[in-house]
């Protein structure tokens, strides 16, 4: 569903959407800050990035994308590793936290929006339903995405901590080389043909969301942009 149809056949609909992005985009790249600022790195917290205000995380170039194709990134959070304690695994930590905030996020919706449609005080298709719903999916496709082990993606830390061995120099070489262009081709792949490329993000992602919720989350999300 593009941005674009959607605030003609439905501005409401498109607002929640947008506000449920920047949501997930501002806690992730916030985790990100905190983390390093809690291992000992304040370059974040100099840089303004140690805040939940989405102005300091939104990159406008990445944004547009992301609302448009489904593509895009936000700023990404700087941190000196030689400020860390374990530069190596502290850089693992500094990582993961945005897709592990994520994770936490997406299951505090789930639970308040099970607490809402359990207790019959919205129906379906109230707005605040609908953006928790928005919440807990958006954050499980980002944290799913984000796990991807490719350059410059969250994922990429934690296989380079796993792969710093020196027997592992050439493996790490070829997937910082051709990883960023496989992840690219990929993109592409997926806004050009009616494939569902990232079916390993998507399909887990649905599935989790289907457990968090307690119903199924592909009809529901069907239901609300076909409506």
């Amino acid at each position: 569903m593009q941005i674009f149809s959607l605030l003609f056949q439905n501005p409401f609909l498109a607002l929640v959407w947008v506000m449920a992005i920047l949501c997930a985009l501002t806690l992730h790249e916030f985790s990100h800050a905190l983390m390093a600022h809690w291992r000992g790195d304040s370059t974040a917290e100099r840089a303004n990035r140690l805040t939940l205000n989405p102005l300091a995380h939104i990159d406008l170039l990445g944004l547009i994308p992301l609302l448009f194709f489904g593509f895009g990134w936000a700023k990404p959070v700087p941190f000196n590793p030689y400020n860390f304690r374990y530069p190596k695994w502290d850089s693992v930590l500094v990582a993961l936290a945005g897709p592990a905030s994520n994770l936490l996020f997406a299951s505090v919706a789930a639970i308040l929006l099970r607490f809402l449609l359990i207790q019959s005080l919205f129906t379906p298709t109230n707005l605040l339903v609908v953006f928790l719903f928005l919440l807990v999916l958006i954050n499980l496709f980002l944290m799913m995405f984000n796990l991807i082990p490719i350059h410059p993606l969250d994922g990429s830390k934690l296989l380079d901590a796993l792969l710093d061995a020196p027997r592992y120099q050439a493996l790490r070489i070829k997937i910082a080389t051709y990883g960023p262009q496989i992840l690219l081709l990929l993109v592409f792949l997926s806004l050009l043909t009616p494939l569902n490329i990232f079916f390993f993000i998507s399909e887990p992602s649905f599935l989790f969301c289907n457990f968090l919720v307690g119903d199924r989350c592909d009809l529901f999300y069907f239901f609300i942009f076909s409506s």
